[in-house]
């Protein structure tokens, strides 16, 4: 989705500035507002960027940085351990991840072959994989797929309402 004037700005309250490397916006609010931002795999000054869906909402960063809090990842890397299958999907999602980037045409050595979040050998940082999974749609990512589950059965943040700070209350 391309990013226009109002996503910039939208980008800029949410964040208190627009993110740097800004490719376009890979999800949204019910309401339109930005909910992750597609970055350029390296940034204008030259940096590589390995997280190319960036989760930028103040309610789901919130709400994923409470499960993240309770320690949630260390119950996810202790299943991802002993399940194989699980493995497997969340290996798919590493590649996933990886293709999407590179579909954003800028080889960028420096992070090649890795992609977010942990993937694909541990669960590390859940607004990565929740970004991911809100980009893309559901089924790809499992763990991000399981965080948005979480998010919504604790009624700390669900894609069904407006979120934004304005519908909130």
């Amino acid at each position: 989705m391309p990013v226009t004037d109002a996503d910039r700005a939208a980008l800029g309250a949410q964040l208190g500035r627009v993110p740097r490397g800004l490719v376009d916006i890979a999800g949204r609010c019910v309401c339109g507002a930005p909910l992750v931002a597609t970055t350029a795999p390296r940034l204008n000054d030259g940096t590589p960027f390995p997280t190319t869906f960036y989760l930028t909402h103040p309610a789901a960063v919130k709400g994923i940085s409470t499960l993240e809090a309770r320690g949630v990842m260390h119950e996810m890397n202790d299943e991802l351990a002993a399940n194989e299958e699980l493995a497997r999907v969340y290996a798919r999602a590493h590649e996933d991840y990886l293709a999407r980037r590179a579909a954003l045409g800028d080889d960028v050595p420096e992070i090649s072959g890795i992609s977010a979040g942990g993937m694909p050998s541990r669960v590390k940082c859940l607004h990565a994989l929740l970004g991911h999974s809100l980009a893309v749609g559901r089924g790809i990512n499992p763990f991000g797929d399981r965080a948005l589950d979480m998010l919504a059965a604790e009624g700390l943040w669900d894609t069904e309402r407006c979120w934004c700070e304005k519908d909130a209350a």
